[in-house]
C-alpha cells in the first residue's frame, strides 16, 4: 500500500469527496440537543457517595495540625482524608512533578485542598468539612511575578531554580544586537496581558469505582484521558493496567480539563479505601481555585527595522505569573517566545523568559497557550511602526510575510501559509484602505495577525511512539466502529474520526460507530490540546481507512473478476468505476472481505516529522503545519465614558481545507467570542487585603456575579472567510482551527482603539476607566497611553546561540552554557 502523503486521497482534484468538505450536522448533535449525551456530573451509580474538598482561605501557611475528629463522627460520614494518605506527588510534565492531591505540610494559594469528606449526600460532605479544624502558621504572600523576583525566601517551591523564578530561558539567532544597531529605526514597547480563565459551560466532575475484577475506573471530564491515567497509576502506586480513565464528553475545555486534576485522585482513593463508587463535581468557585488559565505576562519588545518598517532583528522578554504550581509552565514559558517567526520575516531573532512561582491558583495552558501574550505585543508594536513610519498597516504586513516552504531563525518549518489571503480578505470586507484614519472620532478600525501550531512536535514525554493511533473494526453486519483515544471537549473531533473514515470507505459518517477516549479499549491518543486532534488524530484515520479499504478491495476485486484500481468506494457501495452497475453493497463488500480474511481490522497511527532544531528549547514551536488568521476589528468609544462597543469584526483562516465546514465556522466565531472577552472585560485579576486584616492576596473574581464575560447581547457581527489551500501534512489539507483565529482579536481591538480616539491601551483588559486615563493625558500633552511603564531587571543566562539557516547554522547551538536544567530531558533531543 501507499505511503500516507503519496495516496490518492491526498490529491482530491482527481477524485469528487462526498464527505469531507460537505457542511453536515455533527455525528454527537442528535445526543446533544436531545439531553441524551451523559457529561460527568449527570452520571450516577448504585451505592454512590459524594466528596467534598476543605480548602485553604490562606495563600501561604505551613500546615501545623488537622483536627477531623468532629467530621468522622457527623451524620452520612463514611470516610475522612488528609494528605499523609497520598503523599506521592505528580504533575503533567515530568519536570514539575509538584502537586499532591491533599497539602502536605504547605498549602500555597487559597483554595489549595487540606482534606477531604465522603458522605452519603453533598450536603452531609460539605458540612462535615466545616468540621474539619486546621490550624496554620501563616507564611509570606508572593503575590506577582515582579515580587517574585525580590522574595527570595520563603520558597514556594524547593525545585525552582532560583528564588521563587521556577524557569528561565534564553534563546539567540544570530547577532541581534549588531541588528538592532545598525537599524534605521528601533521601536521599544512594553505590554502587560492580564490573566483569565476559561469559563467552560461545565464544571469539573469525576466518578470514580472499582469494576467487578477489583481495577479502578475513573469517568472524568478531562481533555487528557491518557495523561490523567499516567497519574492516577503513579500517584495511587498502582500497575497501568489495573487503572482505566473514561473522558467524559466535555461541556467545553479550552485547555482548562488538560491537567490531572487533585479532586480526581482523590476520588479514586476514596473508591479504592471504600470499595463503593465516589464521586465529585466542584462548584463553580472551586473551578476558579483550580484556574490552569491565562499566564498574566509582561513583555517588552525591542524591534529594529529598516526605511521601510521591515524587521532586521528583534529582541523579546517575558515574565509570567505561572501561579502557586508547575502545570505547563515550562513549555508556557518557551511558547511566549517561540512563534514570533512563523507569520512575519524576522532575521535575527533573541528570545528570554522566565516564568515565576507565586501563592495564586496555577496558571496553565489556555486556548492558544503561551502564543496569545506575546501576539498581542507584537501585533500592537507592529501598528505602532506602521503609524510611525507613515504606512498602511496592511502594506506593512503584507510585504514581510514568512515565504512558504520555507525555515525560520529559529528552525520551524513553515509549510503552506494562507495569511496573505486572509488579509486580502479582511481589509477588502471591511473596506479598511478607505476607512482606516478616515472614520469620525470614535470611531475606529484595527487590523492584526497570528499564526498557530497544528499540534506539538513532541510529546509531553519524549518517545519515538505515535501521537495518536486510530483502530477500526468492521463486521458482517457493515458496522464500522473507529476507536481512537482522542476526547470530545465540544470541538468536534469524533466528527473528524467519522468523517474522514466515512470518506474512505464511501459510507455515511452516521454509519460509523465512535468510540473515544477510554484508555482500555482505544489506542492512546495524546490529549485535546495544542489543536492536534484534526491533524494527528485525522492522519491516523486515514492510514487505517485505507488499510481496512485495501482488504476489502482484494476480496471485492476477486469475487468481481476486476482489478482493484477500478473499483470505487461511494454511496454505500463498491463498484466498477466504468461500469457502475457492476457492485455491491458495502455490507456485502465486508462480507466477501470477512469470509476471504477472517475477522476484520486495521490500525494507523501518526507520528510528527522530525523538527530540524537541535539545541535545547527546540522541541516547543515545531509543528507539522501552522494555521493563520487576519482579523478587521471595527469599535465605538465614547470620548466621554471611554465606553468601548465592538459593532463588527471581519475574520480569515487559513483552514487549509475544511473537513466540515459547519464546525469551523463554528470553532472560528467561537475564537471572536473569547478574544473579545479577554480583550475588553475577563480577568483574573487579585487585589491585597487592607495591612490590618492581611498581607495576603485574594481573588477579585471568585464567581460568576463578578466575572464579566460577553453575552450574546455582546457579541458584535461576524464576516468569516474561510481560505483554504490544502497543506499536504494535514488530512486531506486540513489545519487546525480551535485555538488560531483566537489571536488577532484582542490587538486588533486595541489598534482600533488608536484609530478611534488616538490612544494607545498596552495592556488587557482594555477597559473604559484606561481610555479614560489615557485620553485624560493625551489632553494635557503627555503620551497618549495606558500601559505597564517599565520591565524589570532580570538576570538572563547566557542564551544559547544558534546562527540562522541562512548563516549558515545546522541547527545546533554553538556556545551552550554549563549550568543545571531541569527541562533538560523534555525539550533537548
Amino acid at each position: 500500500m501507499s505511503e500516507i502523503n503519496e495516496g490518492h486521497l491526498y490529491r482530491p482534484e482527481e477524485r469528487e469527496l462526498n464527505v469531507i468538505g460537505k457542511p453536515r450536522r455533527r455525528v454527537d448533535a442528535r445526543a446533544k440537543v436531545t439531553g441524551k449525551t451523559e457529561f460527568a456530573d449527570d452520571l450516577t451509580l448504585p451505592n454512590m457517595l459524594h466528596c467534598r474538598l476543605l480548602r485553604s482561605p490562606w495563600p501561604h501557611a505551613r500546615i501545623k495540625s488537622i483536627d477531623t475528629s468532629k467530621a468522622e463522627g457527623m451524620p452520612g460520614v463514611a470516610l475522612v482524608m488528609t494528605g499523609e494518605l497520598m503523599p506521592v506527588s505528580y504533575g503533567i510534565l515530568p519536570v514539575s512533578q509538584d502537586e499532591h492531591p491533599l497539602a502536605l505540610e504547605i498549602v500555597r494559594h487559597v483554595g489549595d485542598p487540606v482534606a477531604a469528606v465522603v458522605a452519603q449526600s453533598e450536603e452531609q460532605a460539605q458540612a462535615a468539612c466545616e468540621a474539619i479544624e486546621v490550624d496554620y502558621e501563616v507564611l509570606t504572600t508572593v503575590k506577582d511575578a515582579e515580587h517574585a523576583l525580590k522574595v527570595l525566601e520563603p520558597k514556594i517551591h524547593d525545585y525552582a531554580e532560583e528564588g521563587n523564578i521556577h524557569k528561565k530561558v534564553a534563546l539567540q539567532f544570530g547577532d541581534v544586537d549588531e541588528a538592532i544597531e545598525g537599524a534605521a529605526h528601533v521601536f521599544e514597547d512594553v505590554f502587560f496581558y492580564e490573566g483569565n480563565t476559561h469559563l467552560p459551560i461545565e464544571q469539573h466532575a469525576s466518578l470514580a469505582d472499582l469494576d467487578k475484577d477489583g481495577n479502578l475506573v475513573l469517568q472524568s471530564s478531562t481533555q487528557t484521558p491518557h495523561y490523567v491515567h499516567r497519574a492516577l497509576s503513579k500517584a495511587l502506586e498502582l500497575e497501568p493496567h489495573k487503572v482505566r480513565v473514561i473522558a467524559t464528553p466535555n461541556g467545553g475545555g479550552f485547555g482548562g480539563k488538560s491537567d490531572p486534576f487533585n479532586h480526581e485522585l482523590v476520588v479514586c482513593k476514596a473508591a479504592m479505601m471504600l470499595g463503593r463508587p465516589v464521586k465529585i463535581c466542584l462548584s463553580r468557585e472551586e473551578v476558579f481555585y483550580c484556574h490552569r488559565g491565562r499566564h498574566p505576562v509582561l513583555m517588552r519588545f525591542r524591534t529594529g527595522v529598516d526605511e521601510e518598517g521591515q524587521v532586521v532583528g528583534m529582541d523579546l522578554e517575558t515574565l509570567l505569573d505561572g501561579g502557586a504550581f508547575g502545570s505547563y509552565g515550562v513549555a508556557s514559558t518557551f511558547y511566549t517566545g517561540a512563534l514570533q517567526t512563523v507569520t512575519y520575516q524576522i532575521p535575527r531573532y533573541r528570545f528570554r523568559g522566565a516564568r515565576a512561582f507565586t501563592n495564586k491558583p496555577a496558571c496553565g495552558p489556555k486556548r492558544g497557550h503561551g502564543t496569545v501574550q506575546p501576539r498581542f505585543g507584537q501585533e500592537i508594536q507592529l501598528d505602532k511602526i506602521a503609524v510611525a513610519l507613515g504606512k498602511s498597516p496592511v502594506d506593512l504586513r503584507m510585504n514581510m510575510l514568512v515565504e512558504p516552504n520555507s525555515l525560520t531563525a529559529n528552525y520551524l518549518t513553515v509549510g503552506t501559509i494562507g495569511l496573505g489571503e486572509c488579509i486580502e480578505k479582511v481589509v477588502e470586507g471591511s473596506r479598511f484602505r478607505e476607512r482606516w484614519g478616515n472614520l469620525p472620532e470614535g470611531h475606529g478600525l484595527g487590523l492584526a495577525c497570528s499564526s498557530y501550531l497544528c499540534g506539538a512536535g513532541l510529546p509531553i514525554y519524549w518517545n519515538k511512539m505515535p501521537h495518536s493511533g486510530v483502530q477500526l473494526r468492521l463486521d458482517r453486519m457493515g458496522a464500522v466502529t473507529a476507536f481512537c483515544g482522542a476526547t470530545e471537549i465540544g470541538q468536534g473531533s469524533d466528527d473528524v474520526l467519522a468523517g474522514i473514515v466515512a470518506e474512505i470507505l464511501g459510507i455515511g459518517p452516521d454509519d460509523i460507530h465512535v468510540r473515544t477516549g477510554q484508555t482500555d479499549i482505544t489506542p492512546i491518543d495524546l490529549g485535546s490540546y495544542s489543536s492536534r486532534v484534526t491533524l494527528m488524530m485525522g492522519n491516523a484515520a486515514i492510514e487505517a481507512a485505507e488499510r481496512a479499504r485495501a482488504m476489502i478491495s482484494v476480496a471485492v476485486a476477486e469475487k468481481l473478476d476486476l482489478p482493484e484500481d477500478r473499483l470505487v468506494f461511494a454511496g454505500r457501495r463498491v463498484f466498477d468505476r466504468e461500469d457502475p452497475e457492476q457492485g455491491m453493497s458495502f455490507r456485502e463488500a465486508v462480507v466477501a472481505a470477512e469470509a476471504k480474511h477472517g475477522t476484520l481490522g486495521a490500525t494507523g497511527s501518526y507520528r510528527p516529522p522530525r523538527s530540524p532544531a537541535r539545541f535545547k528549547g527546540g522541541g516547543v514551536g515545531p509543528s507539522p503545519a501552522y494555521s493563520y488568521s487576519a482579523s478587521v476589528v471595527e469599535v465605538e468609544v465614547c470620548p466621554d465614558t471611554g465606553w468601548i462597543h465592538v459593532p463588527k469584526i471581519w475574520i480569515g483562516h487559513d483552514i487549509g481545507r475544511s473537513l466540515n465546514p459547519t464546525l469551523v465556522r463554528g470553532q472560528v466565531e467561537g475564537s471572536v467570542y473569547m478574544g473579545l472577552g479577554e480583550a475588553i472585560m475577563e480577568e483574573s485579576a487579585f487585589r491585597r487585603l487592607p495591612p490590618k486584616r492581611s498581607h495576603a492576596s485574594v481573588h477579585k473574581f471568585p464567581s460568576l456575579l463578578e466575572y464579566k464575560s460577553p453575552t450574546s447581547l455582546d457579541m458584535p457581527e461576524i464576516v468569516t472567510y474561510l481560505i483554504e489551500e490544502p497543506d499536504p501534512k494535514g488530512p486531506f489539507g486540513a489545519k487546525e482551527v480551535g485555538q488560531g483565529p483566537l489571536l488577532p482579536i484582542m490587538p486588533a481591538v486595541a489598534n482600533a482603539i488608536f484609530d478611534a480616539v488616538g490612544v494607545r491601551i498596552d495592556e488587557t483588559p482594555i477597559t473604559p476607566d484606561k481610555v479614560l486615563r489615557a485620553l485624560d493625558a493625551k489632553r494635557k500633552g503627555k503620551e497618549g497611553r495606558h500601559g505597564p511603564k517599565s520591565f524589570p531587571a532580570i538576570s538572563w543566562p547566557e542564551p544559547f546561540q544558534v546562527p540562522p539557516p541562512w548563516e549558515g547554522g545546522d541547527g545546533r547551538a554553538t556556545n551552550v552554557p554549563e549550568r543545571k536544567s531541569s527541562a533538560t530531558k523534555v525539550f533537548r533531543k
